[in-house]
């Protein structure tokens, strides 16, 4: 199916892609199906599935001990973004992470996905914790330019092994992420760029960005991206405050600031559905000038905020 994340900024149009979670095991797909079915009628360039990697827990065992088990809480992107992209017929694009999925896991999703002719995708490292040390093994990419390479060969038909591989009809396409305020391990914003800038050379597409709460952060991040030449779409990430606690998870998790006049607002929410009404509107002033900036596209990241975003969406579509 037609990559349309490159070809954004083309057409002149600012196009909407929809970040959405697989649904956690035991659950049914028609909970994600609900979601797409509040979000089609905006035309999205493509919806993004996010992936998950095996969490550890311990369970305490009768005689006081405790065994490791691993479990997947949300398995299943390859065959969520097949069930997409055949039932809508639009571009799915499901993330491939370092972590939690050793190299050898990667090669068979790769294959996978090209019988079922799914060739776009998104590169991540996936999130680090201090406990995965079972991640930091030879088995496992550390970065997401390492998985960058071994796509790279698998599109000119070199497996993991070093064999040749037949049967690749379509190379696959890829975006990647930046950080218009930096990543939390970048020392500083130069050396982050550069890491941007090595991912486009090395083959990525686009760029999508983390979420972020200040315009004036991403627009500052392309200027200098474009000054480092980096030139394929630099996609801004857009999430919906939802809850009066994200005004303070949000930026631990994400290492994002929120603007005093956004802050300001929130404090005087004393409940959820309050909170709500705020992130929609700063949301949606948020898109309105992107959009009248001539942004290539507008990314949202839908997770628990499905009925906010379409909100938005309906007013600046």
């Amino acid at each position: 199916m037609e990559n349309k994340l490159h070809q954004l900024g083309k057409s002149g149009k600012t196009r909407f892609s929809f970040e959405i979670l697989p649904p956690l095991r035991g659950n049914s797909i028609h909970r994600v199906y609900s979601i797409i079915d509040k979000l089609r009628e905006f035309d999205p360039a493509c919806i993004n599935i996010t992936s998950h990697h095996s969490e550890s827990v311990y369970e305490l065992q009768a005689d006081g001990s405790h065994r490791k088990r691993v479990i997947v809480r949300r398995p299943g992107t390859v065959a969520v973004a097949a069930a997409i992209q055949y039932r809508y017929g639009i571009t799915a694009v499901p993330h491939l992470i370092c972590k939690g999925f050793t190299k050898d896991e990667t090669e068979y999703a790769l294959l996978d996905l090209n019988f079922l002719g799914i060739t776009n995708l998104f590169l991540l490292r996936g999130d680090a914790k201090e406990r995965d040390n079972d991640f930091n093994s030879a088995e496992y990419h550390q970065h997401a330019t390492g998985l960058q390479q071994q796509i790279n060969n698998f599109n000119r038909g070199i497996a993991l092994d070093g064999s040749e591989l037949e049967g690749i009809e379509t190379p696959f396409v890829y975006g990647m992420a930046c950080y218009p305020e930096k990543h939390e391990e970048a020392p500083n914003p130069d050396i982050d760029l550069e890491y941007a800038r090595q991912k486009v050379a090395n083959g990525a597409s686009y760029l999508v960005t983390q979420m972020f709460f200040d315009n004036e952060k991403y627009f500052d991040f392309v200027r200098r991206c474009r000054q480092a030449g980096i030139e394929v779409p630099v996609i801004p990430g857009i999430k919906p405050l939802t809850k009066v606690r994200q005004m303070t998870v949000l930026p631990r998790v994400f290492h994002v600031d929120i603007p005093e006049t956004f802050a300001s607002e929130l404090r005087k929410c004393k409940t959820d559905a309050e909170a709500s009404q705020c992130g929609v509107e700063w949301c949606r002033e948020q898109c309105k000038e992107l959009i009248a900036r001539g942004v290539p596209g507008i990314h949202f990241y839908t997770h628990y905020a499905s009925d906010s975003v379409r909100d938005v969406a309906k007013e600046v579509f």
